[in-house]
């Protein structure tokens, strides 16, 4: 079978990632870049090692019937529209996170694909990571039995180090701190803990210091959960401190907890309650997206385009819950209230 042959929508930090990771793998193969700065298809092919096509229109990218794949890497405001695009183009979709930055956007991405009928992968690719591929492994042989409490919290200072400090400070360009980084965090509690939220209460905060003062949306927030089902569950999204990269994981369960890289369960004899056991893999410890499972995540869903299925794990419905769940918990801490799914 012939790779599926994808075009690159912007070209910044994680386009970069993005064509490193589908050239790596056998099923995708990046041909094209669009972007609004000019580029030298010369140079950029020798950069990435393989012959990529430059376009500076999206439209006319779209119109290429060589293109099968669109990877959307383009400034977060630009995302859902560019997705409509896409899906109206007949161009299956990659699109990196956030997929919209309001529900009234989402919903007119899912109406577009479900009336073109593409198949999309949203990038949020932690679900790839062997941290997380292992503790849905170990919920799923039930050795946590059921969670009653979840935590996932995401803390990584995001100041004037990175270029996208530009642009991601702003409301019209980012909107939150679960929109800008910690919607990760969120996706991952989402992952872990099954069934409808209900309700969400969200606060927020931002720090002092005057390196954070240009966020116009409070860069901290901590978003309580109620499920349907009894279980509750905590998110922090945190993108104005001063420590180490650090996405925080505590699970509890009926029997047993998982904290980390840790683990206890009752079910699993002669453990100690009293001391952790270590789980086999490194944490998920950076943001960079070098470090992230990008490869893992857009071979599988290659290998669910070719067998026309959808994508596992990262597919739009999962991805819109997630959405969902953050639009509501930015709703609260503007309107400073507990927020129920249903009113949205």
């Amino acid at each position: 079978m012939n790779p599926f042959q994808v075009g690159i929508v912007g070209y910044g930090w994680a386009a970069a990632a993005h064509i490193e990771a589908i050239n790596r793998g056998t099923l995708g193969r990046a041909v094209a870049v669009c972007s609004s700065r000019p580029l030298d298809a010369r140079k950029l092919s020798a950069r990435h090692g393989c012959e990529l096509r430059v376009f500076s229109d999206y439209r006319a990218m779209l119109a290429d019937p060589a293109i099968q794949v669109v990877s959307i890497c383009s400034y977060h405001k630009l995302h859902a529209a560019q997705a409509i695009a896409a899906a109206r183009a007949r161009k299956h979709i990659i699109v990196e996170k956030p997929l919209a930055l309001s529900l009234k956007d989402l919903r007119a991405v899912e109406q577009a694909v479900r009336t073109s009928g593409v198949k999309v992968c949203v990038c949020f690719e932690l679900r790839f990571s062997a941290q997380f591929r292992t503790l849905k492994s170990v919920l799923d042989a039930g050795l946590l039995g059921q969670l009653h409490y979840a935590e996932v919290d995401y803390y990584h200072g995001i100041g004037p180090w990175y270029r996208e400090f530009e642009w991601c400070t702003t409301v019209q360009d980012c909107g939150s701190a679960l929109l800008e980084a910690g919607c990760h965090a969120m996706d991952a509690l989402l992952l872990c803990v099954p069934g409808p939220v209900e309700e969400v209460v969200s606060y927020a905060a931002q720090s002092a210091h005057p390196t954070y003062a240009p966020y116009q949306y409070p860069p901290t927030t901590v978003t309580l959960l109620n499920f349907k089902h009894g279980a509750v569950g905590k998110c922090a999204a945190v993108i104005d401190c001063w420590q180490p990269y650090y996405f925080h994981t505590h699970l509890v369960g009926s029997e047993g907890s998982a904290l980390d890289n840790h683990f206890h369960s009752n079910r699993l004899n002669p453990l100690n309650r009293h001391a952790w056991s270590q789980l086999g893999f490194n944490p998920v410890d950076s943001g960079d997206v070098s470090d992230h499972p990008y490869q893992t995540q857009f071979d599988a869903f290659f290998t669910a385009l070719a067998q026309d299925e959808d994508m596992p794990l990262t597919n739009l419905a999962e991805a819109a819950r997630t959405h969902t769940v953050i639009f509501a918990a930015d709703m609260s801490w503007r309107q400073q209230r507990p927020v129920k799914l249903n009113e949205l």
